[in-house]
């Protein structure tokens, strides 16, 4: 079994004794090894969606190797986070990002932060070294963007009823680029992933 402080720390252990009852297992210690931070990080902001389609995107994207993950409130959100429920909500993804970390054996698991407002995304834009809008009807696909090697990209991923024309001025007018995923239009609980393979294929981190 593999053991990790999900920042990075991972020992690789055998197990030589279990206690079922006390939930309690004796392991021996086979090799450790320390996993640096990538150079290129990828962020997914990613649209509220209705049901659990949420949970099943972050699971989704933490399988892939997505560095962190921004739950965001876009204007045209089905679903919406009470501010009386916004703890369980949030809890339910970071649950489904370290159970998906777990399983994927992922030494350093994803940050899912708290809820953003369009605000906080044009400045996550702004400090990035690539944010890239996903739009279905975009000129040209995100695999004709150039990837940088090091620093943060950031994916925009919008809800069911898409994003906003007032959205998308504004990020594009921080910074972001404008892409498609490819011919077909994926759900919004699946097109964090995809893009994220690409981009980390691309990057070196999928080689």
């Amino acid at each position: 079994m593999d053991l990790t402080d999900g920042a990075g720390l991972l020992a690789e252990c055998e197990v030589i004794a279990a206690r079922p009852r006390a939930g309690e297992l004796d392991v021996t210690v086979l090799a450790v090894r320390s996993d640096p931070a990538p150079r290129c990080r990828v962020t997914v902001v990613q649209a509220v969606l209705k049901g659990d389609r949420s949970e099943l995107a972050v699971e989704l994207m933490t399988e892939v190797g997505i560095d962190t993950i921004v739950p965001w409130s876009a204007a045209r959100c089905v679903a919406r986070w009470r501010p009386d429920r916004e703890d369980k909500a949030l809890g339910k993804w970071r649950s489904s990002a370290m159970q998906a970390a777990k399983q994927s054996r992922r030494s350093r698991f994803p940050e899912v932060t708290d809820q953003a407002k369009t605000a906080d995304v044009i400045g996550r834009i702004q400090r990035a070294e690539l944010a890239v809008l996903l739009d279905a009807q975009a000129g040209h696909s995100l695999g004709a963007i150039q990837v940088p090697v090091e620093g943060e990209v950031v994916l925009i991923v919008g809800p069911e009823g898409g994003i906003s024309q007032e959205e998308a001025a504004e990020f594009t007018a921080a910074g972001a680029i404008g892409a498609r995923l490819g011919p077909s239009v994926l759900r919004g609980s699946t097109a964090g992933a995809a893009a994220g393979v690409l981009v980390l294929s691309r990057c070196g981190r999928w080689a």
